[in-house]
């Protein structure tokens, strides 16, 4: 790999892992989600750094260029936030119904204290 692509590409790892904590540590991305996002660019810097390897990789995959490994290791990467995103959806999918059968008993037992009220 060329000194200025390497270069490049380290600087782009360290400012998504360094966005990545910083976004954690304001609060703005909650940590569940920050493993994902630190995992792949950590394995970015190692790939640039070591070199070789995403070499070794490409082969033992069988695809004809290291770029096509790392375009391959995008779409992974893609699709496990998609089913990170589709689990997080579930659950809150769940917590909202619950909590809406959970105010609909609430309502109907204040109504019923209230008409009691008003009959007594």
């Amino acid at each position: 790999m060329p000194l200025k692509q390497q270069i490049f590409a380290i600087i782009v790892s360290l400012i998504v892992f360094g966005f990545t904590i910083e976004m954690v540590r304001r609060k703005r991305l909650r940590e569940e989600y920050s493993v994902l996002w630190l995992c792949t660019s950590f394995a970015m810097f190692i790939l640039v750094v070591r070199y070789d390897w995403l070499v070794k990789l490409t082969a033992l995959i069988g695809a004809a260029l290291p770029t096509s490994t790392l375009f391959f290791g995008s779409i992974i990467f893609l699709i496990l936030i998609a089913v990170q995103f589709s689990i997080k959806i579930s659950k809150l999918t769940d917590q909202v119904k619950n909590l809406v059968q959970d105010n609909a008993l609430l309502r109907r037992q204040l109504e019923e204290l209230l008409k009691e009220s008003r009959e007594a």
